[in-house]
């Protein structure tokens, strides 16, 4: 059984969050690069090419691609040959705070009520984290999501009554669009859309953040009537005309995932969690001989 260390888990936490900060995920920029193809505006085009630069040169120079890489969530899956002898949010709390003092983000955690600054993003909670302890899997797997807030500011949490669901789920689509066109140019489009449906309002609004922080924004989702309604919904989104950055034009998301979970049935709590074009999201496994690989590059 390999033991993993506080030294060991803080160096690959570092690595983690260094790369959230100065890249992102193949899979948005690839979604990126076939907007811009797409895209018919002309100023439209031109924002969408100032993104992909952005995100080349940030790849480059090893600088950060936006002041603020937004809230950061932990997503830990530990196998059975692998024990953690540390505090594995501690070592990822370090990390978050050494990235801050190397400029590799700005310090935006605060106190809720008072508003003063950690200086440094370290802060009670942080980062906020998921764990699943799988004894299936030899290694131990770690990726961890940072989410702009300004994204966060326009998110929406609604418990549906049976009868607001509509016939195949029409209210629950009703609803993304209303929220879209409310949030405008604020979550900084072409976003990813995360919707969290049933549980209880907390495994909604989780299941809305899993689904864009988790899941590759190209992948299909293996429930084939969740992958129609993403499909659906991305189209609809788009024929807004939002656009990126508000703008207007052909490209207001990037992708919709969509996640579920059984529910009451006095109820259906959905979560719509926007996510704006910078996929800030890097992960890395440790196995039992101690090698590393690093996921999304």
């Amino acid at each position: 059984m390999k033991r993993i260390g506080e030294t060991n888990l803080f160096e690959v936490a570092y690595e983690m969050v260094k790369r959230c900060c100065i890249e992102i995920a193949p899979d948005a920029m690839w979604l990126l690069r076939q907007a811009y193809q797409r895209e018919r505006s002309p100023p439209a085009r031109e924002l969408l090419r100032a993104m992909i630069n952005n995100v080349e040169l940030a790849s480059e120079t090893g600088t950060p691609i936006c002041q603020s890489p937004g809230y950061p969530t932990l997503y830990a899956w530990i196998g059975g040959e692998v024990k953690i002898d540390a505090d594995i949010r501690r070592a990822f709390e370090r990390a978050i705070a050494k990235a801050t003092r190397e400029g590799y983000m700005r310090p935006s955690m605060v106190h809720p009520i008072t508003r003063k600054n950690s200086g440094d993003n370290s802060g009670v909670e942080i980062p906020d984290m998921e764990i699943d302890y799988n004894p299936r899997i030899d290694h131990a797997q770690f990726i961890i999501s940072f989410k702009g807030c300004g994204a966060e500011l326009v998110n929406v949490l609604k418990v549906l009554t049976p009868s607001q669901i509509g016939e195949a789920g029409t209210g629950i689509r009703r609803l993304v669009l209303m929220s879209m066109v409310e949030a405008g140019g604020i979550p900084c489009p072409p976003v990813a859309i995360g919707v969290g449906i049933g549980g209880q309002i907390h495994t909604a609004a989780k299941l809305s953040r899993r689904a864009i922080s988790i899941r590759e924004w190209t992948d299909i989702n293996p429930d084939r009537e969740l992958a129609s309604m993403e499909m659906e919904l991305l189209s609809q989104v788009n024929s807004l005309g939002i656009g990126p950055g508000g703008i207007g034009g052909d490209t207001t998301a990037l992708t919709v995932k969509v996640e579920m979970a059984s529910t009451h049935t006095a109820i259906c709590p959905v979560a719509i969690n926007f996510h704006c074009w910078t996929a800030r999201r890097s992960g890395a496994k440790i196995y039992p001989d101690g090698s590393i690989e690093y996921l999304y590059t």
